[in-house]
Parts: C-alpha cells; structure tokens; sequence
C-alpha cells in the first residue's frame, strides 16, 4: 500500500494541517516508507509463535510487577452524574455526532 499526494492533501485537510509542498512531499516520503516496513513486517511468518508479555521474555525470565485490583475509591456514581442532563440505567445520555 502507498500513498498519493491526494491522499496527503486529504489527510492534512481532515487534520486541519496546512502543508507546504514540500513538507507535503516529506510527509509523503515518510508515510510510505513506514507503510512499507508494515509490509515487511506482515510477511513474516508467525505460524506457531506465542505472543509475549514483555519482549525482553523471549531472552530472560520476567516477573511482571503488577499491582492488586482493589477498589481504592467509593463508588460515587450517582452523585457524579446528579449534574449531567440526562442518565439513563447510570450510563450519561448525549446527542448523536454521528450519522
């Protein structure tokens, strides 16, 4: 896959960027060439290898510092969501954005 200068312009618009032509031909060069490590990176085969927790695990053994799950807080939903215009099963109720 590899990117037009359209597809740039489109991209910079919809990022409300305004890009000079060569910082567009930059943007460009850059974009397409991570597009292509992506694909070398797909090509290669990962039949049968386990994904790892931390990427040092695949040299020495890790023992990941993670911390209990424990509520620290009060559950204060309700008085959070006293001021919001409409609730609705504790869920916040908003306008569509989206059509």
């Amino acid at each position: 896959m590899s990117l037009t200068p359209q597809d740039i312009s489109r991209i910079a618009s919809l990022a409300r960027l305004e890009l000079q032509p060569h910082e567009s031909d930059r943007m460009l060069a850059q974009i397409n060439d991570f597009f292509s490590i992506v694909e070398a990176m797909r090509s290669v085969d990962t039949t049968g290898v386990e994904p790892l927790a931390h990427p040092v695990a695949a040299i020495q053994e890790v023992a990941l510092r993670l911390r209990d799950d424990i509520a620290s807080e009060p559950n204060q939903r309700e008085a959070n969501q006293r001021s919001a215009p409409a609730v609705e099963r504790g869920l916040f109720l908003v306008p569509k954005v989206i059509e």
